[in-house]
């Protein structure tokens, strides 16, 4: 494997991201919402993410950063980074199917939302943070480069960071007990981990 088919994986996993999202995303514009989080932190923390996993890479492959910051690169790390976006694209996959028509894309509760603990959300409660966390370490180990291959860990971790409590305190009001009995018997993004 070389830095150049590397590239060419990075961007068929994104490619694939968006196939697997879009059929999602159509869909959940047609199921009202009941409740909308979608504030500006909310909208400033999905910029950052966007930026991290798809502008900066997206334009260190097409035009590269002129040898700045580059770092070598190993046959290896090409097919660690390869398997690391193709669980990904599994687990995004599976998360979308699992939610149906319970997904959005910012913080949004939708009517007849209901709580999903089957498929991947029986191990973890938010398996698409982990299948986002894959995507960003595949990305480290296909682009060869310091800003380009770690701005998707910077720019989804802050997503993450962020967000992660102001989402958990939304499914409490939405859901009460049941979701916090489901919070004791799951982990955040690691099963039986974290």
């Amino acid at each position: 494997m070389t830095p150049d088919i590397a590239e060419i994986i990075w961007v068929v996993g994104a490619v694939g991201w968006y196939v697997i999202r879009y059929p999602h995303e159509r869909r959940s514009r047609r199921t009202a919402v009941s409740r909308d989080r979608a504030d500006r932190v909310e909208l400033l923390l999905m910029t950052i993410s966007a930026t991290g996993l798809g502008v900066v890479p997206f334009v260190y492959v097409l035009f590269g950063f002129g040898g700045v910051a580059d770092y070598g690169f190993s046959p290896a790390q090409g097919w660690i980074g390869t398997a690391l976006f193709a669980g990904s694209l599994y687990l995004f996959y599976r998360t979308h199917r699992d939610l149906g028509r319970n997904w959005s894309v910012t913080l949004k509760v939708r009517e007849a939302h209901r709580l999903i603990t089957q498929g991947v959300y029986a191990y973890v409660r938010h398996p698409m943070y982990t299948a986002f966390f894959l995507w960003a370490l595949a990305q480290a180990f296909l682009l060869p480069n310091w800003i380009a291959g770690l701005s998707g860990l910077a720019g989804f971790g802050t997503l993450y960071l962020f967000r992660i409590k102001r989402e958990e305190a939304m499914m409490l009001e939405t859901f009460g007990d049941d979701y916090r009995r489901y919070s004791e018997r799951t982990k955040r993004l690691v099963p039986w981990i974290y």
